[in-house]
């Protein structure tokens, strides 16, 4: 064999891998694909199922924390100011 033609023919398994990788990366891509559709879909659901904690406390708790926050917020602005 001359060197040509083994180079042709080295040429070829090569391509032939190339072509092999691509394909099992095309697979693995639709796979992964696939696998980020049932996450979203996961997350879609328990994002309906969330309640922000505000809906879930009663108005009175609500006020309560509201005037609990707002007590802390002068506290730390007067501690601010003194420093």
């Amino acid at each position: 064999m001359n060197i040509n033609s083994e180079q042709t023919e080295r040429f070829k398994e090569l391509l032939e891998e190339v072509y092999t990788e691509i394909d099992l990366l095309k697979k693995q891509l639709k796979e992964t694909k696939r696998e980020q559709l049932n996450l979203i879909k996961k997350l879609e659901e328990e994002r309906g199922k969330q309640t922000d904690i505000f809906s879930a406390i009663s108005d009175s708790e609500r006020l309560a924390m509201r005037q609990q926050i707002s007590t802390m917020i002068q506290k730390i602005d007067r501690h601010l100011k003194s420093t």
